[in-house]
């Protein structure tokens, strides 16, 4: 396989790539190559590239089908890619652990961000490795929460009230919600490419957990969230004008840190379409059944 400069951030997560420009068309080994870089650090990232929407919806695009968003406002040249445009007038509604777009039943791969207006100090963010934070529980926690399935719901984690809501208006958000009702995920995700087992709820889309009471759903959410919050499983990049993120949605959760307001921050995303969650105990099982 053709060699990337790889120069990891964190033993549990992050790498920084180099060597390569994101605004040309991509040979199938370079491809590779930095499909292997995020599986191995789920987060990766690209500095001093200079790429325009096309560009960078077609750099997103060699990993998979795009998603379009229900809500945040497109880029014109590349409807697939969104912007996301923080200032004092329309503060960050992504300052809390979440993966993205769980509130769908095949959730996205992966997303690439880039960064086009930064304010001088702040607005960095926050990557955690739902992998580690998985094999630092308890074996007997792993065994019980694998077997159990949790309830995702995109009104969670867009409330009509909000900021994202009230930007995109009344109708587009009502649409939004009708064409979202809430979709069923195994807690543990087996990751399809490489076999580990993650952590797979999150406080921005996880409503509940199926099967158990209300005041137990909540008190295991609760301690799980806060779980995945421990540095041992973080990467925090400080972003520089032109920098891109990749990150794989699929074992990964991210946190935009607010605090450069009334500063303002503009990033593009693309987001790549995965494939629906599963966990492999209960594709044994039903494999046996079959």
């Amino acid at each position: 396989m053709t060699r990337i400069a790889v120069q990891p951030l964190t033993p549990a997560i992050g790498a920084v790539i180099g060597d390569v420009d994101l605004s040309q068309t991509l040979d199938e080994e370079i491809v590779a190559a930095i499909r292997a870089a995020l599986l191995t650090h789920k987060v990766i990232f690209f500095e001093d590239q200079n790429l325009t929407p096309t560009q960078q919806r077609d750099f997103a695009a060699r990993f998979g089908p795009l998603h379009t968003h229900p809500l945040y406002p497109g880029v014109p040249e590349a409807p697939e890619m969104f912007v996301l445009d923080n200032h004092a007038g329309n503060p960050t509604d992504n300052d809390a652990w979440h993966t993205d777009v769980t509130f769908i039943a095949t959730p996205p791969l992966g997303a690439v961000l880039y960064a086009k207006q930064l304010p001088e100090i702040g607005g960095d963010t926050c990557w955690a490795n739902m992998q580690a934070a998985y094999e630092a529980l308890s074996k007997p926690m792993r065994e019980f929460l694998s077997g159990l399935d949790a309830v995702h719901d995109f009104a969670r984690g867009f409330p009509a009230k909000l900021t994202v809501a009230q930007a995109a208006g009344e109708l587009k958000y009502s649409r939004a919600v009708e064409e979202h009702p809430p979709v069923v995920h195994p807690v543990i995700r087996t990751h399809p490419e490489t076999g580990a087992d993650a952590l797979f709820v999150n406080y921005g889309f996880t409503a509940r957990i199926k099967g158990l009471r209300r005041n137990e759903s909540e008190a295991l959410l609760a301690m799980l969230f806060a779980h995945v919050q421990k540095p041992e499983f973080q990467v925090r990049w400080r972003w520089k004008k032109n920098a891109v993120a990749f990150w794989d949605n699929r074992i990964t959760q991210h946190y935009a840190v607010n605090d450069y307001l009334p500063a303002r921050r503009v990033m593009h995303r693309a987001t790549i379409l995965g494939d629906r969650p599963f966990h492999r105990s209960r594709m044994a099982a039903k494999a046996a059944a079959e």
